[in-house]
Order: C-alpha cells, then sequence, then structure tokens
C-alpha cells in the first residue's frame, strides 16, 4: 500500500470513528488508531478543512490540566438519503453525517404484487423533496436503500422478493433514474441492514459475532461474523427464514417449500395460531395479537408460545452453527419476542451445546422500527467513509 493509499485509509477510519462516536477525543483516537498523536493532529486538520469534522472542548472542562479536544462530525455539512422498503411501508429521509435522521417521509405500501413503478415513484417523490429542502451549502454525498428481498450485489436488482411477487425487478437503477441527482442507489437486503445498523448504532454496538433477525410478513436474518456481514458466494446469503425447521408437515411457504423458519413464525403462522381471520394482516394485527397476550388472552398467549417455540428451534439451530455472542429480534420479531421469550430460552437450554450458549445474548432491537432505514443510511455513506476528500471533492463539484 502506497503512501497515499495508508492517508486515505487513515482519513477515512478517523471519520468513520467519529461518524459512529458522535464524539470522540483525541487521545481516545490516537489509542484506536494506533498512530502518533501528530498524525492524528495532520489527520483532523485535513477533514476539518474539508468541513466534515470540527473540535471542541468537552463538557465540563472547569477542572485543573490540559483536556483534550473532542471531536465531532458536522452534521449540517453532508448528508445521504436513505430509503427503506418493507411489505407495508415507505420510508425516506435525510441523514445527516454522525447518523442523525433529520427529516422523513412515509407512506403505506399496498400489497399489490409487483409494484415497482408505485414504490420507484413515491420514494423519488420523497427523494427530491428532502434533496430540494437540504441547507443550500449542505452536500449529498451518496444514496442508501434497503429492500425486503434477494438484492444482486453492484446493480441494486432484486433477483427475488417472494411476499411481494418481485423477479428480477431493477430497483436500484429505476430509483436513480427517477431520482435525478446525479448518483447511483446502493440497494441492501433489509436484514442484512438491519444486522450492520444494530452492530454499529444499536443493541450489539462492538460485538463481532452477532444474529439479526427481522419480521416482517416472513423473518429475514443477517449475521455478522468477525465484524463482517457474512454475505455468501453471490451475495444472497443469511436467508435465515427459509432454513426448513418442520420438513414432514411444515406450513406452505411463499418461496415454494414447506416448513421454512418464516412459514412457522411468521405474520401468518401467528395470526392462525391466534384464531384471527384471513382478512387479518399486517402489523397492527400481530400487535392486536401481542395487546391481547399482554392482557391475558389464554389463546393469544398460547398463539405466541407456539410462535416461540419454532423460533426457538431456528435459533438453537443458528447458535450452534454460529456461536454469535448476541441474537437480535427485529422489526415485527421485537414485539412478538416477549411473550415467546420463555420457549426460544427453553430451545436453547435443551438443544444448543453447552459452550455455544453459556455466552449468548438474546435481545430485542435497540433501533427499533429504523434499524433498516438506519443501515440503509450506512450504505450511503459508505463511499465517504472509504474516501472521505475523493468524494466530497467529487460530488461537491
Amino acid at each position: 500500500m502506497g503512501q497515499e493509499e495508508i492517508r486515505r485509509h487513515n482519513v477515512g477510519t478517523l471519520l468513520r470513528h467519529v461518524h459512529l462516536g458522535g464524539s470522540v477525543s483525541r487521545t481516545v483516537l490516537t489509542e484506536r488508531m494506533r498512530l502518533n498523536r501528530s498524525t492524528i493532529m495532520a489527520l483532523i486538520a485535513e477533514l476539518a478543512g474539508a468541513g466534515l469534522v470540527r473540535e471542541e472542548l468537552p463538557p465540563g472542562t472547569g477542572r485543573a490540566g490540559r483536556p483534550s479536544l473532542v471531536v465531532r462530525p458536522e452534521s449540517g455539512r453532508v448528508y445521504v438519503l436513505a430509503f427503506d422498503v418493507a411489505v407495508d411501508r415507505l420510508v425516506a429521509a435525510r441523514v445527516a453525517l454522525g447518523g442523525g435522521v433529520v427529516e422523513r417521509r412515509e407512506a403505506v405500501r399496498p400489497r399489490a404484487g409487483a409494484d415497482l413503478d408505485r414504490v420507484v415513484e413515491v420514494l423519488a417523490r420523497f427523494g427530491r423533496q428532502l434533496y430540494r429542502t437540504a441547507p443550500r451549502d449542505s452536500v449529498c454525498v451518496g444514496v442508501g436503500a434497503s429492500y425486503c428481498g434477494m438484492i444482486r450485489p453492484g446493480d441494486g436488482m432484486v433477483r427475488f422478493g417472494p411476499d411481494m411477487g418481485w423477479v428480477d425487478q431493477a430497483f436500484g437503477a429505476e430509483l436513480g433514474r427517477r431520482l435525478g441527482i446525479g448518483l447511483p442507489v446502493s440497494v441492501g437486503n433489509e436484514a442484512h441492514l438491519g444486522a450492520l445498523a444494530e452492530q454499529r448504532r444499536g443493541a450489539g454496538t462492538g460485538l463481532r459475532n452477532l444474529i439479526y433477525l427481522h419480521g416482517d410478513v416472513g423473518v429475514g436474518g443477517g449475521i455478522i461474523v468477525g465484524g463482517k456481514l457474512l454475505d455468501g458466494d453471490s451475495g444472497y446469503g443469511c436467508e435465515l427464514g427459509h432454513m426448513v425447521v418442520n420438513p414432514y408437515d411444515g406450513r406452505a411457504c411463499g418461496c415454494g417449500s414447506h416448513g421454512c423458519l418464516e412459514a412457522e413464525v411468521g405474520e401468518r403462522a401467528l395470526l392462525d395460531a391466534a384464531g384471527r381471520p384471513a382478512e387479518s394482516f399486517g402489523r397492527d394485527a400481530v400487535r392486536a395479537v401481542v395487546d391481547d397476550a399482554d392482557r391475558g388472552d389464554p389463546v393469544a398467549q398460547a398463539a405466541l408460545e407456539h410462535i416461540g417455540d419454532w423460533l426457538g428451534i431456528g435459533v438453537a439451530n443458528l447458535c450452534n452453527l454460529f456461536n454469535p455472542g448476541m441474537v437480535i429480534f427485529g422489526g415485527t420479531l421485537r414485539e412478538m419476542y416477549p411473550g415467546a421469550a420463555a420457549q426460544v430460552r427453553a430451545r436453547i437450554a435443551a438443544n444448543v451445546l453447552p459452550v455455544a450458549r453459556e455466552r449468548v445474548r438474546l435481545r430485542v432491537s435497540a433501533l427499533g422500527d429504523d434499524a433498516t432505514l438506519v443501515g440503509a443510511a450506512e450504505l450511503g455513506f459508505s463511499d465517504l467513509l472509504a474516501d472521505p476528500l475523493g468524494v466530497l471533492a467529487r460530488t461537491a463539484s
């Protein structure tokens, strides 16, 4: 690696620490990056000169001694546009450096089959509004989108989205064209991005090995191994919802198989177990079952326990395979998990190897419904964090 590449890497690494940490002292940066103090000061000066960070005294500096200045992101200088496409909703947001959501738009997404044109129309309109309302001296440095399906790396093609019938839909290219701001749209699978978001900013902050399970109509998954997302040979890895847990008399799955995890613990499985009618669906219907269980309804409680047993089987398999430090439940699973926790823990106790279960923690998403949106924003920032000065020069010109 040449000197210029080393410098670019160090500048990006320092900005990443500030972007994720929000406020980091020179001393901490020196320790984390294992560089000398003068090099750290030079890197900070470069980023401050570009308007990406600022230095200031930490709060409560009245004590004796010379405090180390803290470095903060200049959140008003650069931002990304982030989009989240779930089965029932569409979200767009302007997200500042440092991760703060500055402004957002949201719309209901009807369950109407392959709806590429409508999805792109709504998101592009939201994105243009957010772009126009940004401060005049700010710069959009990236666009990231989360989609509830299998995404081809590189071009944002949705190869397969079983819940809405999307097959080979050019989502990323179409959204970029209709958005019309001269930036490509980076697209990722919602659960993959949710896993990254929770590992960087949520319940799993700092952990190098975790599993994120995301409930919507079905179940998606993201696995972090050694600090990196497990993506598979073609980018379609971690389809945890299609792990077969009940092969002999399992429920039919939208993928064409039977007994997949998402078929046994997804939205329809819960509503059927709770005796809800076929016309009952969506997040509100799931919440109604959870609320009824909280109020002591025995049918709703039994439904969550039934779902929890199958969920526990899936989690037990994942713990034996990957030995995660944490399993995080997001999306609708975040709401369902408390009523199913006893069954999940019982399956872990009965079916996970003792050495693999002794340290694993079970948590609900700390980012809530915004986990996948936060992941999309981080995807949008990825180029800037790899080459801050180069990206800023290109996008600001």
